[in-house]
């Protein structure tokens, strides 16, 4: 008996929500982080960090999901365009659509015959998908969707935001820079190779990567509030 293969699992379809969550967290934990640990370090008192630490955590939320928002917005708008102009060909000069598509599948091999029955095909099931597809590369797993690439984003960010002000609300004030630059590069250690796994890569380079930029960015948040003292 022949069992038919199961379905294989393949990673691109999470390329655009995993972007945006990845992004969303990184940004979330390392950002905050470096307000917390600069204003710790400026000798600031603990509710001025922990004030500090949810702002930062409101406003960086509402500016990722709105920068994610309007970019792939653009990027929907694009294709909703270039899908009209299809839309406009197919309907004034379907022929040479048709003709187009066909050229499509000759040029990635198919004999002259072939391609043109499988344009013909095509055509007949879903003129536009199919030049959708193969003509503008426009397909569900790749498609632009603000709104989800936006949600994501945000809490994806508040999530990351949690781990430092949770830091800055737990541990002693003498030692909140410390220990929120220990929790980050923890926190950023296990998100980078969550990333890397999830996105098929080698979850160590992944976590060395990421934590990396956030030792770098605790070094000249703790820097630049050495640099503002304040008196407790």
């Amino acid at each position: 008996m022949i069992h038919s293969r199961s379905p294989e699992a393949h990673r691109s379809g999470r390329s655009g929500w995993l972007r945006a969550a990845v992004l969303g967290a990184n940004d979330g934990i390392v950002s905050v982080a470096g307000l917390v640990v600069g204003i710790a370090a400026s000798g600031a008192p603990a509710s001025t960090v922990l004030t500090t630490g949810i702002a930062g955590t409101v406003a960086g939320a509402m500016s990722m999901a709105a920068g994610e928002y309007v970019s792939v917005q653009s990027q929907a708008d694009t294709e909703h365009a270039d899908l009209a102009i299809e839309r406009r060909e197919l309907h004034e000069d379907p022929h040479s659509e048709l003709e187009e598509l066909a050229a499509i599948y000759r040029h990635r091999g198919l004999s002259a015959e072939l391609a043109h029955e499988v344009a013909r095909q095509l055509t007949a099931h879903d003129a536009l998908a199919a030049h959708a597809r193969d003509e503008l590369g426009i397909t569900d797993t790749t498609r632009a969707r603000p709104l989800q690439a936006a949600a994501a984003s945000a809490a994806a960010f508040v999530a990351g935001a949690a781990l430092p002000v949770l830091t800055a609300l737990l541990a002693p004030h003498a030692h909140v820079a410390l220990a929120t630059t220990a929790s980050t590069l923890a926190g950023l250690c296990i998100t980078g190779a969550l990333a890397a796994r999830a996105g098929g890569a080698q979850p160590l380079r992944g976590a060395l990567r990421v934590m990396f930029w956030g030792a770098l960015a605790m070094t000249a948040a703790a820097a630049i509030g050495k640099l503002f003292d304040t008196p407790l």
